[in-house]
């Protein structure tokens, strides 16, 4: 079982508690080393935080982007190379992330636009739009979105970035990729049914090692464990693709009909593995992060509304979508309320992380120079 990621959540009072950062840092190379002596593969270790909110609501606009500068070298001096601030949910500090996302490089942040309790914030949603539409106008290609995404819904305890963020004692959490296991699963299926028994019994196999393994681990460093987030993450390698594992079974392409069937399959397979599950443990559709789900969009097989459907049944919500440059701040928050509406109604984690392409236009091409994205076309947003 290869672990995307092990990542450990500590919750600070003040943003110097340097202590702290050290000490997480240090607990993920251990359990890095213990996760590899039992033969699984680590792909990367991250910190996540409580909201900043919490730990920096008595200081002005300059004096926190200082601050995560400093905590930017505190983490490359401890060869850290994903850390997350957590979430802010007022608007006026949902404000700020644009000027801390510029001024960073490995600092991963979010915005709280809605939940089940409250509902949907407006005016928090319409900030996070300027900030997604801001971000994407004053870093490269508009990259820096990549550590950004508004949420609704979402618990703590998600170890995927950017959503992550963490509350109470400290504690680690483990995202894993395991679509070699989809492929092989719906590769000896002739139906959909044998399908998901064979996937059933073939994660339940290599969950329960990986959930044993993480429990010796806790016990081992002291540290509380959370549990896996099952959600299908795309392989890093690019070598495969769940949207041609999807292909496999449908026997047509990923978007056409019974792709909404398959996404509910899965996500239902997801959280019923008989381990401590957490986060969405559901099915990510990052559309830039995944080759087939790229290619599928270049040929228009599916568009954002297939993909607000899906979220539906399944996964995580609208991930790595690209969209026009010139998209207006009231279109992209639409977006989002439609994002959010779905997580509030279906009670379920959902996120929105966007793309707005500087001076590109829909059926364009996007230019990323980044190891974990792939170029697609640029969807229509109508």
């Amino acid at each position: 079982m290869i672990i995307r990621a092990i990542t450990t959540g500590i919750s600070l009072d003040y943003p110097h508690e340097r202590e702290k950062i050290k000490q997480a840092a240090e607990l993920n190379r251990q359990a890095k080393n213990l996760f590899e002596q039992f033969g699984h593969k680590v792909q990367t270790t991250r910190i996540t935080t409580n909201s900043w909110e919490e730990y920096l609501k008595n200081f002005d606009i300059n004096e926190i982007v200082n601050i995560f500068q400093d905590i930017e070298k505190l983490c490359e001096d401890l060869n850290i190379s994903f850390f997350n601030i957590g979430y802010a949910s007022k608007p006026q500090n949902i404000a700020v992330i644009p000027e801390i996302n510029k001024s960073t490089s490995i600092i991963y942040s979010s915005s709280k636009i809605a939940d089940k309790e409250t509902g949907i914030n407006f005016e928090s949603t319409l900030e996070s739009a300027k900030a997604i539409k801001r971000i994407s106008q004053e870093t490269e290609n508009g990259y820096g979105n990549f550590r950004f995404c508004a949420w609704a819904n979402c618990n703590s305890g998600i170890p995927f970035f950017p959503t992550a963020y963490h509350e109470g004692n400290t504690s680690f959490a483990l995202g894993i990729e395991c679509s070699d296991l989809v492929m092989q699963s719906f590769a000896i299926a002739n139906n959909i049914q044998i399908a998901e028994k064979s996937l059933r019994s073939l994660l339940a196999e290599e969950l329960t090692k990986l959930a044993d393994h993480a429990e010796k681990i806790s016990a081992k460093l002291g540290i509380n464990y959370n549990g896996i987030d099952t959600s299908l993450a795309p392989p890093l390698d690019k070598q495969t693709s769940i949207a041609f594992a999807y292909e496999q079974l449908m026997g047509s392409k990923f978007g056409y009909q019974g792709t909404l069937t398959i996404s509910g399959m899965l996500t239902r397979v997801l959280k019923s593995v008989p381990v401590k599950i957490c986060g969405y443990s559901g099915l990510m559709l990052p559309v830039c992060e995944d080759l087939g789900l790229a290619a599928r969009a270049n040929e228009q097989t599916y568009d954002i509304t297939n993909l607000l459907l899906y979220s539906a049944v399944c996964g995580c919500g609208l991930d790595t979508v690209p969209i026009p440059g010139d998209i207006s701040i009231e279109k992209i928050a639409a977006i989002l309320m439609d994002m959010a509406t779905l997580a509030i109604k279906l009670d379920k984690p959902l996120s929105a992380r966007l793309f707005p392409i500087p001076g590109k236009k829909a059926g364009e091409m996007t230019a990323f120079n980044s190891p974990y994205l792939v170029d697609c076309k640029i969807f229509a947003v109508d």
